[in-house]
């Protein structure tokens, strides 16, 4: 699976740290390592356990090893998972020079007569997009976030007839991306979206995709607070930068 592969490549190539500070919010969870690096992640909620307590690893996570929480990558907890790879995104996401800071729209190639699959709802993108390819279908598991989203199972059927895919980084909280990628594997450009994407080419090259759109924090204090308020992307600012990695 890619979140055993992504777990591997950070053990083998990145030095282990302890944890520093974890800040599990209501809309993404953030991880600041000893070395002050914070990485986040979507905080996926909806099978978390009943009651008052919704994580329930063992603690206290501050002061224990990356290596020990990777572990939770791909756990079937929603919130063990999220934990997890905010401690991937902590440790891989860092200023590197091949990155490309910037939207993804203008790194995204994109063609009038394409067909792109969205899979999950990106607002900020849909207007643009509905103004530069044929068509735009987009899929997502909340439907309530706009009236023009189709069910987010529809994507494995549909992906296959479109030219570009779109994929927000939170299926490997869910454990859908490899389905999804074998779905968009005739896709020309295949992107992986959003601020809980691991920006490790090694991992995802061999895996077709084209173009890794993620963030890296530049203000970790600060976004440890917006995550303990329960913000999100449209809260982070100056914090973060947004990045891509063509691959």
């Amino acid at each position: 699976m890619i979140t055993d592969d992504l777990r591997s490549h950070l053990i083998t190539h990145v030095p282990e740290q302890c944890l520093a500070d974890v800040w599990i919010g209501l809309g993404y969870t953030a991880v600041m390592l000893e070395d002050g690096n914070v990485g986040v992640a979507y905080t996926f909620r909806d099978n978390a356990v009943a009651g008052c307590s919704i994580f329930m690893g063992r603690r206290p996570l501050a002061g224990r090893a990356t290596t020990e929480i990777l572990k939770y990558l791909g756990s079937s907890d929603g919130v063990e998972s999220t934990v997890g790879l905010a401690v991937a995104n902590a440790l891989a996401n860092r200023p590197k020079p091949y990155q490309l800071e910037g939207d993804i729209l203008d790194l995204l190639p994109l063609y009038p007569e394409d067909r792109v699959g969205m899979v999950g709802y990106f607002g900020p993108l849909v207007a643009p997009l509905e103004q530069r390819v044929r068509e735009l279908i987009i899929f997502e598991r909340n439907a309530a976030r706009s009236t023009r989203v189709l069910p987010a199972e529809r994507a494995f059927d549909e992906l296959p007839h479109c030219s570009v895919a779109v994929i927000t980084s939170t299926a490997l909280i869910l454990g859908d991306l490899e389905r999804l990628l074998d779905a968009a594997a005739d896709c020309r450009e295949l992107a992986l979206v959003g601020a809980s994407t691991p920006l490790i080419p090694a991992v995802f090259q061999p895996r077709g995709i084209t173009l890794l759109s993620g963030i890296t924090v530049i203000d970790g204090a600060g976004i440890l607070q917006v995550v303990s308020e329960g913000g999100g992307m449209g809260f982070f600012g100056g914090r973060i930068r947004k990045v891509n990695v063509k691959l």
